[in-house]
Order: structure tokens, then sequence, then C-alpha cells
């Protein structure tokens, strides 16, 4: 693990049991069904340190789902996934038969969790309870669980929590807030207005109740925990799920058992953090944030989807959030067996060669001070789900930093055997590729700024990152800035 990264988790473990419980001020939703952001108040940020110097999460959607693996017996639809019993429109009574095959016996928390190691992941986020309502871990609350409902009678929860601890990764949990299952939960709350089993009489209140327990149990029985990552589902459409569900006793309780413990702005109270799904923000967007992603299209094991994103995609989204100051929370969805798919894992290994190699660029790096290079939105033509206008790159490449450095990553290698600098007024110390450290590239100046002399070929098959290391904090050049490169450095 880098010395930011341990920095990180050490700033997160020291925190347990430290910090009072937050004001309830924030800014408001951006979207319809997500919660406000906490204001970055001097305690916010202390807060936020560990996850804003982790940069990297792997996400793990596991359940009952995996053993249908993308399409339900007798139907013909194979793009189904882990919302296949809403989809399908599945009784409880069907769906319930699933926890009697559910026996993943090659499930093995160290190696999934060494996996994320390896691909360069800092924290973990697993489903305790999706939104068909099996709970993934031992609930006393129900034997709709792994425990008492399946042949495994084994708790993954607990085993991936003592796994993470051991390899220095921060152990978080996923909660559904709507439950397809349970018998308290309203069907006029969820998404199509489903349930397995509806029933006419369901009171919110008491699910609540069965919820607030729920999430006490995974804070009380599974050591520190990093982030509550609460997930709506489409649910509570033109509702108050904050209220709904009892939210502001909800945070309390979390403050209370796990004060250093996180909350994303999916669950009707006031967040810690943003969670852009399956989309990069196009530019800053002022809160810290958290990009989730499928590895391929569908987060719940389906063995029919091989649309995977290649490593190269891969590391130009890591560059690309980081760059604009956020997280990258990349999923992975297990078989029916325990096995991540073997393609998520070459994947995943290749990326972490590239993170090994560029640590100092991912971890702990801030955004770039050159946001206006990002790119810009072209009102001329529209994205054709949202009508928002399109997201057009103005560079191929993304710059993070570090006190005194810039790190440019190079999504592509640049023609004709030079890169020439966004205008910056800082004086040029040293350039070099950090793929090849004791190589240093030649600075020189001119009208549009320093061009940095590179070699013919790249010297990694994935996004190179050239460091340019500055005197003192960036300042990105105004019209009558010219900068100063200092010595010439052979190449």
């Amino acid at each position: 693990m880098t010395k930011p990264a341990l920095l990180a988790l050490a700033s997160f473990t020291a925190t347990i049991g430290a910090l009072p419980g937050l004001a309830q001020t924030a800014t408001p939703a951006a979207h319809h069904g997500q919660s406000p952001v906490l204001p970055e108040t001097p305690e916010q940020k202390a807060r936020l340190a560990w996850f804003k110097d982790a940069r990297l999460g792997l996400f793990i959607h596991w359940g009952l789902y995996a053993i249908p693996a993308g399409q339900w017996p007798g139907r013909e639809n194979t793009n189904r996934g882990e919302w296949i019993m809403l989809q399908e429109k599945i009784p409880s009574a069907e769906y319930e038969k699933l926890a009697g095959q559910f026996n993943p016996v090659k499930f093995d928390a160290k190696a999934w969790v060494g996996l994320a190691k390896a691909a360069g992941m800092k924290y973990l986020v697993v489903t305790a309870k999706h939104h068909d309502g099996f709970c993934l871990y031992d609930s006393k609350l129900t034997d709709y669980d792994i425990v008492d409902a399946t042949p495994f009678r084994r708790d993954p929860l607990r085993e991936l929590a003592a796994a993470c601890r051991e390899a220095g990764i921060v152990f978080c949990i996923y909660y559904s807030l709507p439950d397809w299952h349970h018998p308290e939960f309203p069907a006029r709350y969820s998404m199509r207005d489903f349930h397995g089993a509806p029933n006419p009489q369901a009171d919110v209140g008491r699910y609540a109740d069965y919820m607030h327990a729920q999430i006490r149990e995974l804070l009380t029985n599974y050591g520190p925990v990093g982030i509550v990552w609460f997930d709506g589902g489409g649910s509570f459409a033109n509702a108050d799920r904050g209220q709904l569900l009892r939210g502001e006793d909800l945070r309390r309780m979390i403050n209370t058992l796990q004060p250093a413990a996180l909350i994303n702005n999916r669950g009707g109270i006031p967040a810690d953090y943003g969670t852009p799904e399956q989309r990069i923000p196009g530019f800053m967007t002022g809160n810290a944030f958290e990009v989730c992603m499928t590895l391929n299209r569908h987060w719940g094991y389906n063995r029919f989807d091989q649309e995977w994103k290649s490593p190269a995609t891969v590391v130009r989204n890591i560059a690309d959030i980081v760059s604009k100051g956020g997280n990258y929370l990349l999923n992975v969805g297990p078989t029916a067996e325990g096995v991540i798919p073997e393609e998520s894992v070459r994947i995943l290994r290749e990326v972490g060669t590239w993170t090994s190699l560029n640590a100092e660029a991912i971890y702990g790096a801030g955004p770039t001070p050159f946001g206006d290079e990002l790119g810009y939105e072209d009102a001329t033509r529209k994205d054709g789900k949202t009508g928002r206008p399109l997201w057009v790159d103005r560079n191929a490449w993304r710059c993070t930093t570090q006190p005194g450095r810039l790190y440019f990553h190079l999504l592509e290698w640049p023609a004709g055997e030079s890169f020439t600098l966004p205008a910056f007024s800082n004086r040029v110390k040293r350039a070099y590729l950090l793929a090849d450290r004791a190589r240093e590239l030649s600075a020189t100046p001119g009208a549009n700024g320093v061009t940095i002399k590179l070699p013919s070929r790249a010297p990694a098959a994935l996004a190179p990152v050239l460091c340019v290391e500055i005197e003192g904090e960036v300042k990105p050049a105004t019209r009558n800035d010219r900068p100063d490169t200092g010595k010439d450095t052979a190449s």
C-alpha cells in the first residue's frame, strides 16, 4: 500500500469514535431521489480525508440473482441482472426457492479482497441486502438470509470484513431502501409498484423499524465500516423517503455507532458525497463524489454479458474522474458459486499494474488546476436519452496534482514526440515519465507554453503519466504570463 493510502486508512481508523454529529445544512440535491450533500466545512473535510485519498473502490453485487444469471427459466429475455425479480414479475414464493440452491462453495473472501488490492482499490462496498430483500449476512431479524435460508450457512460479510482488515482495505456496506420481499414494505413506494407478495396492510413505519434494526446489526457486528451505501432502486417517487424512513434518526444512529462512516446521497438524509451512476461528470462538481460503474453492462452476474470495458477504458476513467476530484467505484458481479468472472479478474489485474506504477498520480492526488481545458458541452448535439448537450473532450490528457507536481495522464500518445503543457506561470524544475523516472525529459518554453520532448514510443501500454515538477503551487497563466522553465534538462 502506498504512503498516501496508509495515511488515509490511519485517518479513517483514528477517527472511529472521535467525531461528533454533523450540522444538517446541505447544498441542494442535483437529481430527484438524491439527498443533498453537506458543505465541506473543516469538520467535513476531516471526515472525507481517507475517502479522497483512497480514490478507487471495488463494488460487489452478489445475491440470489446470480443463480438465474441473466435469464429466468422459461423466459426469453437474457438481459437480466440483480433486478430480475421485478423485471420478470416473479412472486416471492417462487423467487424464495433460489435460496435453497444458493451454495457458493468456491467463495473465498481473501481472494476477493486480494483482487481488490491487486487492482489498486482501497475500499470495498458489498451488497448486504439488495432490492430483492435477501440478506447476504446473518441477520437476527429475518430467516431470509444466507445463513438461515441456504445450504451455505456461512456469513460472507463477516469473512470479507476480516479479510479487508487484514489487507488494509476499508470495508463498506450497501443497503437497499426498498424491499420486494418484506411484508411491511408497501408496493406503492416501489419502482413500478412491484412487490413479490404485496400486502394491502403494509406499514412503512414498521418497515422502517426493520430497516433501522438491520443497519444497527451491520454497524455493530462487523467492525469498522467506512461507508453506508444506500440505494433507492427507483423507489419513493413523489414521496419523502427521509421522512417515511425516519432519516434523521437513522443518521443519528450511524453517527453514534460508526462516527467516521460516510453516508452517500441516496438515503433521504444529508449526505457526505454524491453518486453519479454509469456516467462521469463533465466538470468538477464542487462536492465530493464517487462514480459507480459496471465493468460490463450489468451489476449482478449475467452469463450472457460479454461487453467488457477494456483496461484502457478503465484507466482512462480513473484519470478522468480523479482529475475532477472524484472517486471511482468499479463493480464486479460474482457467480452463484462465489467466483469473480475470469474476464473481470484479467481486466482488474491489468489495471492494477498501471495503478501500482502511477500510484502517486492517483492516491491522495488533487484535481486539475486547468479546469477550462477539460472540454465543453455542445449545445448543437443532444444525448438521445436525457436531452442534455453532449460532452466534448477538449484534450486527450487529464491532469492530477500533488504539492509541487503536475501529473499529465496521456490518454493518447502525442504525435511529433512532444507534448505542450497548458500555460502556467510556475518554473518547471524537472520532467519525466513515471514509467521511466531515471530519464529526464527536456522542457523548452514557447509562445504557447512549455514543450516536453518525449520518447518516440510510449513506455507503457496504458496511459503513461508525465510528471512535471514545479516551484510553488501551480498558477494557470494569464494572457500576459510567460512560463519560466529554468534550466533545460537533457533528454
